[in-house]
Order: C-alpha cells, then sequence, then structure tokens
C-alpha cells in the first residue's frame, strides 16, 4: 500500500481526526499565545487569565477568593511562566525522560477522551446488541455455579494468594474433572455462605435478589463454560461458571440504546485506541539500527 492511500485511510479515522485536531490546537497557541514565546521578557496577565486562576480557585475551596488570595494566585502564576520560559531558553525540555512522559500521558488523554466520546451508528450498536442479548434481556435466566471467596478479596496480599489458589485448583478441576484421582472438587472450594453453590434457570431478578443488583449483568457479560471471577456482590467476591443462559425477550435498540452505547464503548476502547496508534504509527518509517 502506497503512503498516499495509508495517509487516506488514516484521514478517515474519527480518532485520528481528533488527534490531528488536538494537534493543531496545540500548534496554534504555540505560535499565538505568549506560553510559547520563551524569546520573550514580557508577562501579560490579562482579565481572562485571571478569570480562570479564580475559577481553579473557586472549584478546589468552593468560595470566592479574597483580593489577597487572587494576588498571590497571580503572583504564583508569574513565578511559574518566569521558571517555565528559562527552562525552555536552556533547552531543559529535550530529551527529557519526564517530559516525554507528560507529552505521552497527554496524547494519550486525548485518545482516551476520543474513544468516550465517539458516536457509534445504530448498526454497530444492533449488532452489539444482538450478540449481547442476555445482557439487556430482563427476563434472562441463568444456570450458574458459585464460589464464595469471602469479603476484600482484592484487599489483602493473603486474601490475593488465596484467590490465585483458587484459580488454581479450579483449572485444575476443569482439567481433571471430579471422577478423576486427584481432581479438586470445586465444591470445597472458597468460604460458607448461605447460598447454594449451583442455580438452575434462575432469572435475573431473583439472581439480583440473592446476590445484589448488578449481579445478573456480570452473569450475562460472563464466557459460558469457564471459572471467571472475582465478581464482587453484596456479600464479597465469587468465581463464576455460566453453563448456560436462556435469553428472555430482547427489547428494542430505542429502548437499551444508551446502556449499549456505554457497554460498546467500555468494551472496544483499547482496541479503537490501537487501531487509531497503529494508522498513526504506519505513517511514519521506522528504523532500528543494531
Amino acid at each position: 500500500m502506497t503512503l498516499r492511500s495509508r495517509l487516506s485511510i488514516m484521514l478517515r479515522e474519527p480518532l485520528v481526526q481528533f488527534l490531528l485536531a488536538g494537534l493543531a490546537i496545540f500548534a496554534f497557541f504555540a505560535v499565538k499565545g505568549e506560553r510559547a514565546d520563551t524569546a520573550s521578557r514580557t508577562i501579560v496577565i490579562d482579565a481572562a487569565q485571571v478569570g480562570q486562576l479564580t475559577e481553579r480557585w473557586q472549584q478546589t475551596w468552593l468560595r470566592d477568593p479574597t483580593p489577597g488570595e487572587v494576588d498571590a494566585l497571580i503572583r504564583d502564576f508569574v513565578k511559574e511562566e518566569v521558571y517555565y520560559r528559562e527552562a525552555k531558553r536552556l533547552g531543559l525540555d529535550e530529551d527529557d525522560p519526564a517530559v516525554r512522559r507528560r507529552l505521552r500521558a497527554k496524547m494519550e488523554f486525548l485518545a482516551a477522551a476520543s474513544a468516550d466520546s465517539f458516536e457509534p451508528s445504530d448498526a454497530v450498536l444492533q449488532s452489539w446488541l444482538d450478540r449481547n442479548a442476555s445482557r439487556y434481556a430482563p427476563d434472562s435466566a441463568f444456570s450458574f455455579d458459585q464460589i464464595y471467596l469471602g469479603g476484600g478479596v482484592r484487599a489483602s496480599a493473603a486474601a490475593q494468594s488465596r484467590l490465585r489458589r483458587a484459580q488454581a485448583d479450579l483449572a485444575q478441576s476443569d482439567l481433571a474433572q471430579s471422577d478423576l484421582a486427584g481432581a479438586t472438587d470445586w465444591r470445597r472450594l472458597g468460604d460458607r455462605i448461605d447460598l447454594p453453590p449451583s442455580f438452575e434457570n434462575a432469572d435475573s431478578a431473583d439472581v439480583d435478589r440473592r446476590f445484589g443488583e448488578g449481579f445478573a449483568k456480570a452473569l450475562a457479560a460472563m464466557p459460558p463454560g469457564q471459572w471467571s471471577g472475582p465478581v464482587t456482590s453484596g456479600f464479597g467476591d465469587h468465581m463464576v461458571r455460566v453453563r448456560a443462559v436462556r435469553p428472555g425477550p430482547v427489547p428494542t435498540l430505542a429502548d437499551v440504546r444508551q446502556d449499549v452505547a456505554n457497554d460498546w464503548r467500555a468494551a472496544t476502547a483499547k482496541e479503537r485506541e490501537a487501531r487509531a496508534y497503529q494508522l498513526l504509527l504506519d505513517s511514519y518509517s521506522i528504523t532500528i539500527r543494531p
């Protein structure tokens, strides 16, 4: 593929367009903005700048600054500007790992913001809804197994170690099956709880009533036939294996569009960011010398 073709494809990608717009904004302020003119010895503090300083103060302290505090804000801004310009004159920002990390973080923030704000088409959302129907069908029923790990599995190193042991035992149980010598019976794992280890055709309302709101939606998002987790309930954390799902009537996209869009964004954000980065990377020529 020619460079012209790669650039044409890249420029059609919404995330790349957003990143380029962000770069254009940075370039504009680098040319027009006072902060980028490191050769200048003139610092101008106008009403708009003072307004930004006081607004940030109000957001932090939830009150208006006093006149003395406004003066202190202005003095601190001038001090920051002086040091910033002198550091630029000395070239302290060049080949500095910390500066490079901050600039990378800003670009990644732009990419994440774009991925989060991107509006998928109805066709994309309908396809997602079709593939994940049980997430949005309120009358879905689940057959699943659960192992209670106790409260706060993520809270301590000891609990994390116990979780890893349980996961290893579950992997052994899945491999060897419970009828072979040395296999682990998953029902003996975990802590005691007043809940059955297995459920058959439990509807979403019953699952949420027993485990807490949102547990059924978590079940609907799990790959069937394998242990997943930990999944948090009102009691603590569980390892869960969904054996079967019987979807209820699937709502129309219009009824659940916002939920579908939110789930689609969360599930595809990294993939879309990676695709946009790859398109940018493809526009560069990379040589790695030994």
